[in-house]
């Protein structure tokens, strides 16, 4: 049965919503990570004394806040990807695909709510103590780099294979993926830098999408796979 208008402007609407919900989330999530980075001091042990500074204070604040829009632009993805998948969805990559990118998007909500916490409190009553600076700044950094990230290096792997399996991306971006899902698992601790990667694949994969647009069909690698 051929399908219908709807059908049809679904189709064709679907690889642009993907492509569109991925760049805002790597231009938000690589904004917001980028802020924080060149505004907050590497070591967690620093004096509080530089939330002080109204111009550090403000560039935390504004990529803290990115962050929620970061997760919303990131949870439309992963919809919009399953749904471009659709019955060539395998069971067991799907489930892998969406658990991590919910972890990863809940971890980093919750440790944008701890040091959105910690710039609350400084505002109210002025810097925060020595020891409860460098205890949430510990536990928001465990919880972006040790889990969010290694949740970010699943997502990355699983979308991967869903990827070769269904023929949606190019291979080369599969090349890439995997490499950055291996750095962030094993690598995350190098450089505060290195979760960029994850956004900036992300990033990759969504122009690739939209580039191709709606003439690459989803299961056209699915027949080769089952010889």
């Amino acid at each position: 049965m051929g399908q219908g208008p709807l059908a049809a402007r679904s189709a064709l609407r679907t690889p642009r919503a993907a492509a569109v919900a991925g760049i805002a989330f790597s231009v938000l999530l690589i904004s917001s990570l980028a802020l924080l980075r060149l505004s907050v001091p590497a070591d967690p042990a620093t004096a509080g004394t530089w939330l002080t500074g109204s111009g550090r204070r403000t560039a935390v604040a504004i990529g803290l806040n990115l962050i929620p829009f970061a997760g919303i632009a990131f949870l439309w993805f992963i919809g919009v990807i399953r749904d471009r998948i659709g019955e060539h969805e395998d069971r067991f990559f799907a489930t892998v695909f969406l658990g991590s990118g919910l972890l990863f998007v809940g971890m980093l909500f919750v440790a944008a709510a701890i040091a959105g916490g910690l710039i609350t409190d400084m505002a109210s009553s002025g810097p925060p103590g020595a020891g409860t600076l460098a205890q949430g700044r510990s536990v928001t950094s465990i919880l972006l780099n040790v889990y969010a990230m290694r949740m970010a290096a699943v997502f990355t792997l699983t979308t991967v294979n869903i990827a070769r399996r269904t023929g949606i991306v190019s291979r080369w971006l599969a090349i890439a993926g995997f490499a950055v899902a291996l750095v962030l698992m094993v690598g995350v601790g190098i450089s505060a830098w290195v979760e960029l990667l994850f956004p900036a694949w992300i990033l990759a994969l969504s122009v690739d999408i939209l580039a191709a647009g709606p003439g690459a069909s989803p299961g056209t690698a699915a027949p080769a796979a089952q010889t």
